[in-house]
């Protein structure tokens, strides 16, 4: 394994990193000359990161010991240093509101939020000693426009960046950014994880929505047209990468156009009729 960096090279956290957004970021921000600390959840994600020469962890957000541990094990590797943070790691549960479990519910917010606020709270401390850091936080566009059959996803995500616009106004000053990337449809293993959390969580048979559901099946399982508005996790890394270096990085990224013309959309329509409007996709 080649792990070769300096001891000048920007340390950062990235999770999420078994597949996906959080893989490619953490190969390309190496490529950039960050020496970076990637999270999976198995002994067997680590393989392909590390083989690469990219230093891996197991964490888990649900396990709050695991995150300590990462903390731990990164500052012990850096002497403190942790130069910056993005949280990328999550899941989607899909189901109607009204079918939705409560632990369903809880999980998704555990894992979406808690998992995340228990990181970066754990993290800002070594940001404010070393008086920089900047922390890049994975939202969605479904965390400012909602988004039927997504109620547990849109919550998780509508939270986040609450306490992260929050959060940012607390650090005003202290020489700690954060930002958040808004992303629409990336392609990834997100949905084949989220119709394997819909097929486990939600009782479909027995529900009002039920022929809703064999719709979302067959949307979830490629059936159908390709989305021609998704677009590859590069798209986040380029603005992954002006938020980590910007002198002065954007609290909000939005990435793709289904993201950009909810967010116009939202702004300039009616709520009524805006809401109506979004009632036609999904």
């Amino acid at each position: 394994m080649n792990t070769a960096h300096s001891v000048s090279s920007p340390v950062i956290i990235v999770t999420g990193c078994s597949s996906g957004i959080g893989a490619f970021c953490a190969r390309a921000l190496m490529a950039d000359g960050w020496r970076v600390f990637a999270t999976v959840r198995s002994e067997k994600d680590r393989e392909g990161l590390e083989a690469d020469g990219i230093e891996t962890a197991i964490m888990d957000y649900t396990d709050h010991a695991s995150i300590a541990a990462l903390v731990e094990e990164v500052t012990g590797k850096t002497g403190g240093r942790i130069d910056a943070l993005f949280n990328n790691g999550a899941y989607g549960q899909v189901g109607a509101v009204e079918d939705l479990p409560s632990e369903a519910l809880r999980l998704q917010l555990e894992t979406n939020v808690i998992g995340w606020h228990e990181l970066t709270r754990r993290v800002i401390p070594f940001m404010r000693h070393q008086g920089h850091g900047r922390i890049v936080q994975c939202s969605s566009i479904l965390g400012i426009v909602p988004y039927r059959w997504r109620g547990a996803y849109n919550a998780s995500k509508f939270a986040l960046e609450g306490l992260s616009i929050t959060l940012a106004m607390e650090l005003a000053g202290s020489g700690i950014h954060v930002s958040l990337i808004e992303p629409g449809p990336i392609a990834s293993r997100f949905v084949d994880n989220a119709l394997a959390r819909l097929r486990e969580t939600i009782d479909m048979e027995n529900s009002v929505h039920r022929d809703e559901y064999r719709r979302q099946l067959a949307r979830l399982s490629g059936e159908g047209p390709p989305n021609r508005h998704k677009l590859g996790p590069d798209a986040v890394y380029t603005v992954l990468r002006h938020a980590l270096t910007a002198r002065s990085p954007r609290p909000h990224y939005p990435v793709t156009t289904p993201a950009k013309q909810g967010i116009m959309l939202k702004k300039i329509l009616p709520a009524a009729l805006f809401y109506k409007i979004i009632r036609r996709f999904g």
